[in-house]
């Protein structure tokens, strides 16, 4: 009898440090920098997998805008922190596309923040339009099921 092979869901790692300029009055991350976190994440995430974001725009002519985020934050993150943002796909509806986030200290591995963003697919008039097939099928292959 033979075992089944279950793949691994892709999780892309990037690394960042915090700047001084992304910490506020009390010395620790301002939280919208957070949601600029997961932007980098997802675009080396599209680049892990071999695609590129900015392809996407220039010859498919669409690009995926933010719908909705959300953010839940559990420990702050302060100057000098080196952070791994850990970014994954987690579905794939027609336009609707949805990621999530896990940022974590490297140093100790600590959970930060964690959190999730919708985009739709939209072309240069900003309206809805079909993801296209390379990127469809590309993020068929890679999702958390």
């Amino acid at each position: 009898m033979s075992k089944a092979v279950v793949a691994k869901p892709f999780v892309a790692e990037t690394k960042v440090r915090v700047r001084y300029a992304e910490t506020d009055q009390m010395g620790v991350v301002y939280h919208a920098n957070y949601l600029v976190w997961f932007e980098v994440g997802r675009v080396e995430y599209i680049r892990q997998l071999g695609l590129d974001y900015k392809s996407m725009e220039r010859e498919e002519g669409c690009g995926i805008a933010v719908a909705d985020v959300s953010a839940r934050f559990k420990a702050p993150a302060q100057y000098d922190d080196e952070l791994v943002i850990q970014t994954r796909l987690l579905a794939v509806r027609g336009p609707v596309i949805r990621f999530g986030y896990r940022i974590v200290r490297a140093a100790d591995h600590r959970l930060l923040c964690e959190g999730e963003t919708v985009h739709i697919v939209v072309g240069k008039d900003m309206k809805r339009m079909p993801l296209p097939k390379k990127y469809a099928d590309r993020f068929a292959e890679h999702l958390i099921r």
